[in-house]
């Protein structure tokens, strides 16, 4: 099974353009693990919640972004603030093998959990000999 995911990132912190400012980008830890019906990928992305998380699959290119909302109390603003928002992002280029129609996602505590269910046809299946 191999190529099934590939990352499109090489470099663990990226710089990426947005709103005419260079914003830092962070690359989450990821951990992909293969089933005999599905790819699970599990991405650490610490302080991120699904209100700010989105992703896609465009083209078999599945895109996972998430953001870090820092929240001042009501009523107060920083003066000072040595610690700022992040940003998280990966891309992946699936393999035909994936049926993108089925994928789920799950975010608990900031740990993003895909599940990327194979094909039937790439599905592992066991075959019975028969006695002749």
């Amino acid at each position: 099974m191999n190529n099934v995911v590939r990352s499109s990132n090489h470099s663990p912190l990226q710089r990426h353009d947005e709103d005419k400012r260079s914003q830092e980008t962070l690359l989450p830890a990821v951990d992909i693990i293969e089933e005999s019906n599905a790819l699970k990928l599990i991405a650490d992305m610490p302080g991120v919640t699904h209100e700010t998380l989105k992703i896609e699959l465009d083209n078999n290119v599945l895109s996972l972004e998430g953001e870090i909302a820092l929240s001042m109390p009501d009523g107060m603003s920083a003066l000072h603030a040595e610690v700022r928002g992040q940003r998280f992002a990966r891309r992946f280029n699936l393999s035909h093998e994936v049926d993108s129609d089925a994928i789920t996602a799950t975010i608990v505590n900031g740990v993003l959990t895909l599940t990327l269910p194979k094909k039937d046809s790439h599905r592992t299946r066991r075959i019975e000999v028969q006695a002749a």
